[in-house]
Formats: structure tokens, sequence, C-alpha cells
């Protein structure tokens, strides 16, 4: 189930990756091209300063805001 943690309404703009930093923040970072080199620097977007739990997986939905879904770990089919 999916629910969103903060209201940010960040505008996404085509050629970079949103997502949501260590410090709990919406970031960006251009995307990687073939041939050509990008930077590895990120810029913040919008402060937000959540804390996260640890088996949660944090993204920036389509309407800009932090939202985050429980993890599935640990579900492999079993060799026989």
């Amino acid at each position: 189930m999916v629910k969103v943690v903060a209201e940010t309404n960040v505008k996404k703009e085509s050629g970079y990756l949103y997502f949501v930093n260590k410090d709990g923040d919406v970031a960006r970072a251009p995307m990687a091209r073939k041939g050509k080199e990008t930077e590895k620097k990120q810029e913040v977007v919008a402060k937000a300063g959540i804390q996260k739990e640890s088996g949660m997986l944090y993204f920036i939905n389509k309407d800009g805001n932090i939202a985050a879904a429980e993890m599935s770990r640990g579900k492999k089919a079993k060799a026989k």
C-alpha cells in the first residue's frame, strides 16, 4: 500500500532523475545518456526532512509528492 509521506508538489522536468536523498529531501540529478559524461552532482529541489524507516521504499509520485511503500523482500521461489 502506498501512502503520501510529505507534500512537496515538485514539478518534474525531462532529462532529470528525481529521488529522495539521505537527508529526506527531494533531489534531482541529470540522467546519464550514452556517449555523454554527466555530473555526479545532485541538486536539492525541495526540503522535506523526512525520517526514513527501515523496510520502506521512498519515491516521488506523479503529483511530485514523497510517497512510501513497504518493500517486499525474501519471497524467492524454492529450488527443488
